[in-house]
């Protein structure tokens, strides 16, 4: 009997000729690094809401993730990365969504779209566990109350700005060295971020990535009349 034909690969994997490659997918091993991480952050949130984040150690996190000391290490450097790791991953997400709005949006226009974007996208019902917003929300509420996780966020704030003014400034096609108006922007956009955040605590009944969005939103429109408004009237 004649040997059949060896089928093309992609005949073998069920598509035609013609048709795109698949996009690779993340491996098994990347896929389990990932698992053990977010495992490592939802631990150590649960711990510091209930018992407070100095009382936690890093044994602890561990332990009830039932990993090593030595493997937490591998993943974080100390308490302080993996509870801003929530807020850290938000920050990465909120940059990929400022580099792709749309190239005639205006710099704060892009940047009050991207954050709305990154709330709402983070905000969807199918967004549970260390990525969700609402995990965003208590560790806000708790990084205020603990100085030195004050600290740590402050310091990423800085980090995170001057990402900001990098994105602005390539977006405008500028030099930052000598034009300094994406530094500017980027500060100002930093401090009504915060300056919405600390609204959020303060005001128990604005709750949800919504409630951030409105408040955002109605900081925003404040800008314009507090840099360049007549405050007498």
């Amino acid at each position: 009997m004649a040997a059949q034909p060896a089928l093309p690969a992609t005949a073998r994997a069920g598509r035609a000729p013609g048709d795109p490659e698949p996009e690779p997918g993340p491996g098994l091993r990347e896929r389990k690094k990932r698992r053990t991480r977010d495992a490592l952050i939802e631990a150590a949130h649960q711990l510091f809401l209930s018992q407070g984040f100095a009382r936690t150690t890093v044994d602890e996190i561990a332990a009830a993730v039932d990993v090593s000391q030595r493997t937490f290490f591998r993943y974080f450097a100390n308490k302080d990365e993996v509870a801003l790791a929530v807020l850290a991953d938000a920050e990465d997400y909120f940059i990929d969504r400022l580099r792709n709005r749309p190239a005639d949006e205006n710099p704060l226009q892009a940047l009050r779209a991207a954050i709305v974007e990154s709330w709402r996208e983070l905000g969807s019902p199918d967004r549970t566990g260390p990525g969700s917003v609402t995990s965003a929300l208590e560790l806000i509420r708790m990084i205020e109350d603990t100085p030195t996780l004050l600290a740590a966020h402050l310091r990423r704030v800085t980090d995170q700005e001057r990402v900001v003014t990098r994105v602005i400034a390539e977006r405008e096609n500028l030099d930052p060295a000598e034009d300094l108006r994406p530094a500017v922007m980027a500060a100002v956009f930093g401090s009504v971020l915060r300056a919405a955040h600390l609204s959020w605590t303060a005001d128990q009944e604005v709750d949800g990535p919504e409630g951030m969005i409105a408040l955002i939103g109605r900081h925003f429109d404040q800008l314009g009349p507090a840099l360049a408004g007549d405050w007498r009237h």
